[in-house]
């Protein structure tokens, strides 16, 4: 008997009643670019000329050099020339620029992230009415209520859906969501979790400034690209009966990638490595030189913790820069090639931030569970997915693949 006199019997049965009984898992995935693109090749000619920097001559150069071993192809963006000369002061850092900037992400912002979500409840196969919570994550946009409302309104979700919505974690924006997601999902029995995010480069694109201390941040605006992903996620006992009976022919949920475990971690004494603001002129990210060793440690933590699991790794990293691939590579002591879907990824599309994650997991169930590039993939169950973001905070999502995959 507690303190109230009810019996505790009757709490554990509520406690019960409220939970799932299985696993949160992805169970649809969704992404989607803005029409627009510039080729990764073109991009420092078209960028100094709508800037109307034409006149720093070695930093375009220098620009080039950056592309060229940028090992991207491509970028899709949602503003195009005329929307930078409709809006001089984007441009112009005399003059504050970021209610200009927040008003263009107000609709490019849930636009962008409801046509990824359109995707993965289609794929899903039941109705959007279906949905009882919503986690959008950006790091474009600000304000309530704010791109949450106006994605649910765009999706017609029903309005007593539950809305949360995650500011400025960067690129480890979608890892965090889908933590999140994980815990609603397993502590509210029948929850489906649509998880969007979305951002467009326009909230840190300015011309750039003639001097060296303008290298960092040019080289991060010479990767971010525009994207969102999303991914529906519920709670699930197993796969194996939906493995024997083909469920995505007879319309009934079937998990793509298992969420076992999920966590975050702060590297100590990295709060200045990485950093993501919105100011007068924008967003404004700072990234320092201690990166690269940021990485290196920090990745290997899953590794020293889930050795077992990461013998043969279904594995999805977020990746920041183009030599972040093989710097996980290493850092677990894997074989090159293990990550081939964040290459591929960066490769088509660039750094497109918090939904970057989505594009690597949406890559790793087409080509089977990973693996090594050449071979488009080895099948792999188990794996880990990792996101880096300002803090430094290092996201862990420990996946099981489901059986039953297309």
């Amino acid at each position: 008997m507690s303190a109230t006199g009810i019996p505790v019997t009757v709490f554990e049965e509520t406690w019960c009643a409220q939970r799932a009984d299985g696993t949160a898992a992805v169970l649809a995935i969704g992404t989607a670019n803005p029409a627009n693109y510039v080729p990764q090749d073109e991009f420092a000619d078209w960028y100094f000329r709508v800037t109307k920097s034409q006149h720093l001559t070695e930093l375009q150069a220098k620009t080039k050099r950056i592309c060229e071993k940028s090992g991207i192809e491509k970028r899709h963006f949602h503003h195009i020339e005329e929307t930078i000369a409709d809006h001089p002061e984007i441009t112009d850092r005399a003059v504050p620029s970021l209610g200009s900037r927040l008003r263009l992400a107000a609709d490019a912002v849930p636009e962008l992230a409801a046509a990824a979500a359109r995707k993965a409840i289609a794929e899903w196969g039941r109705p959007a009415t279906d949905i009882t919570h919503l986690v959008l994550s950006t790091s474009s946009s600000a304000g309530s209520p704010g791109a949450d409302l106006r994605l649910a309104a765009l999706l017609g979700l029903d309005p007593s859906v539950q809305r949360t919505t995650l500011y400025l974690h960067g690129c480890s924006a979608g890892a965090a969501a889908l933590r999140v997601a994980k815990d609603v999902a397993e502590n509210n029995r029948g929850a489906r979790v649509l998880v969007a995010c979305a951002d467009v480069f326009l909230a840190a694109f300015r011309a750039p400034e003639d001097k060296a201390a303008d290298l960092g941040p040019l080289v991060a605006r010479k990767l971010w690209g525009d994207g969102a992903g999303a991914v529906i996620v519920g709670a699930v006992v197993d796969d194996d009966t939906a493995a024997e009976t083909s469920p995505r022919a007879a319309g009934v949920e079937s998990p793509i990638f298992h969420m076992v475990s999920a966590s975050q971690a702060t590297v100590p004494g990295t709060e200045r490595a990485v950093g993501v603001e919105h100011g007068e002129s924008g967003l404004d990210v700072n990234m320092s030189a201690e990166l690269p060793r940021v990485v290196r440690t920090g990745a290997a933590r899953p590794r020293r913790r889930r050795r077992r699991r990461l013998e043969r790794p279904l594995l999805g990293g977020a990746p920041r820069r183009p030599r972040d691939p093989g710097r996980y590579e290493a850092a677990l002591g894997l074989k090159p090639g293990t990550l081939a879907s964040s290459r591929h990824v960066l490769r088509e599309h660039g750094n497109m931030l918090g939904a970057t994650i989505f594009f690597v997991l949406d890559d790793i169930r087409r080509r089977g569970g990973g693996g090594d590039e050449e071979e488009g993939g080895d099948d792999c169950e188990w794996g880990v997915l990792l996101g880096l973001g300002p803090g430094v905070a290092i996201e862990i999502m420990v996946l099981r693949a489901a059986a039953s995959r297309d």
